[in-house]
Order: structure tokens, then C-alpha cells, then sequence
């Protein structure tokens, strides 16, 4: 009896450990950041794309599904979404190289999941089953897509590993930008959509013709310059909200109409 409790004690802090492991990795945005992507995204829909998103999800709004692919984490049937959050890609690539890693990772990640949930929607033969919880998961994985760390380095799992201070308190640089930085602004999804969503007539342009592979590259590129100008156990406040609110901003902005242009592809 005691070796069967010790044992059963074991596995589940073996589980226990795992699960606090995954999720460093797979959060991005928090609860706010990813409801500001899916509210900026409803502005920009077609009719016919809402209706077929509607037929799927019903009364739940873009902003609302978009925390799913996190939610789902407590149920452990959904283990298996983990990586789907994320891509780690190697420092000091050029675009060529990012490119390349892209097209060659055969292991799932962010980019290629993007691209299979993208085939479950379109294709005909898909269940109501499969097409909600693609949905669900693409409209999560859209706003991880412009969250820097997303694209971050293996060997310090996505800048958990890179302790800061942020104002004072224990931090690390996965969790500034997943989460203080937005709730750092004192704005609720709604009030953060309405005063962010304002893209020039050029930055929409460029954004709704932007492939996949470049939307990586380009988070790839913002997460370089956030690694650059950070130290460990910096000590982050005032300052650095100014320094990076402008680029916060831009990516939850650029999350919202990419996604946006991603289902009117898929079904306007």
C-alpha cells in the first residue's frame, strides 16, 4: 500500500511538472491581448464570412473563442495542441534562412498548424466537431502569430527562462509580453480594440498581402530587437512600457486584420 501511494504521489507530480512546463510556452497575449485580436478582427469581416463563422460558433463571438486554445489546456484529452502555439526558430537567421527552417520542420508548430487547420476549414467533408475546434484554434493561434516571444529561441523556451524585474516583482521576458505590458495599458478588450484599431489605408494593404512565412519573419525580426535591448534581471518599468508600447500595439493591430483577412480567404 505505501509503495502504490508513494508511486501514485510520484506520477502525479511527474504530471504536475509536465503540465507546468508546457503552457511556458504556449501562452501568448493573455486573456485581453487575445480578445483585442479577435475584436479587431470582427471589424473587418465579410457578410458572408460571418454568417459561415456564426454557422460554426454560433452566439461566441471571434473575441470570446480566442482564449479556447488556452482554456483547453486544463483538459488534458487536448495535451497534444502544446506546440501549436509556438515555433522556436534559431538566432542570427536572415529571411532565407527563416524560410527554409519553415519549410523543412516537419515537427507541429505554429506555422504548419496554421496552414493544417486552414485545409480543415476549407475542406467540405470536415465534422462540426472539426471545424470548431479548428476555428477556435486558428483565431487563438492568429494572435500568437504577431506575439514576438512566439517565435523565440528553443534553448530559453520562447524568454521564460530570461528573469526580469517588472516593476519590482519577479518576472521573465515570455510573461512581460505576454501579459504586463497589455496589462500595463488599464484598458478592457474592448476599449484597447477601439483605440488601436486605426491602421492607415497603406499598413492595411501591406498587412492583408503579407504571406505566412512573412508574418513569422516579421515577428521574428521584432523579437531580435526585444533580446537585444534586454539583459537578465533587468529591471523593467516606465521606461520600457514607453520605449515598446507603439510596437505592442502594432502587433496586436496587425493580429487582428491578419486574422481577419485569414477567414475571408477561407470562406468570403
Amino acid at each position: 500500500m505505501k509503495f502504490t501511494s508513494i508511486k501514485k504521489k510520484l506520477t502525479t507530480a511527474a504530471a504536475i511538472s509536465l503540465l507546468a512546463y508546457l503552457p511556458m510556452q504556449a501562452n501568448a497575449w493573455g486573456m485581453i491581448g487575445h480578445r483585442v485580436v479577435g475584436e479587431i478582427a470582427d471589424s473587418y469581416l465579410k457578410a458572408k464570412t460571418r454568417k459561415a463563422i456564426q454557422s460554426i460558433l454560433g452566439s461566441e463571438t471571434l473575441a470570446m473563442s480566442a482564449n479556447w486554445g488556452d482554456f483547453i489546456k486544463s483538459d488534458s484529452t487536448y495535451n497534444y495542441l502544446y506546440n501549436w502555439h509556438f515555433v522556436n526558430l534559431p538566432a542570427g537567421q536572415n529571411k532565407e534562412g527563416i524560410f527554409n527552417f519553415l519549410e523543412t520542420e516537419k515537427s507541429p508548430n505554429l506555422y504548419n498548424k496554421i496552414i493544417d487547420l486552414t485545409a480543415v476549414l476549407k475542406k467540405p467533408g470536415s465534422t462540426a466537431d472539426e471545424k470548431k475546434l479548428a476555428l477556435r484554434m486558428l483565431v487563438h493561434m492568429a494572435g500568437d502569430l504577431c506575439q514576438p516571444m512566439h517565435v523565440a529561441r528553443k534553448e530559453d523556451l520562447g524568454g521564460n527562462r530570461v528573469s526580469v524585474l517588472w516593476f519590482n516583482e519577479k518576472s521573465n521576458l515570455h510573461r512581460v509580453w505576454d501579459e504586463q505590458l497589455i496589462e500595463y495599458q488599464q484598458l478592457s478588450y474592448t476599449e484597447y480594440a477601439k483605440a488601436i484599431n486605426h491602421p492607415s489605408a497603406v499598413q492595411l494593404y501591406n498587412w492583408q498581402n503579407t504571406s505566412l512565412k512573412d508574418c513569422v519573419y516579421e515577428s521574428y525580426l521584432v523579437c531580435n530587437k526585444i533580446y537585444e535591448t534586454i539583459k537578465p534581471d533587468s529591471k523593467l518599468s516606465y521606461r520600457y512600457n514607453f520605449d515598446w508600447v507603439d510596437t505592442l500595439n502594432e502587433q496586436l493591430l496587425k493580429g487582428g486584420v491578419r486574422l481577419a483577412k485569414m477567414l475571408n480567404d477561407i470562406y468570403g
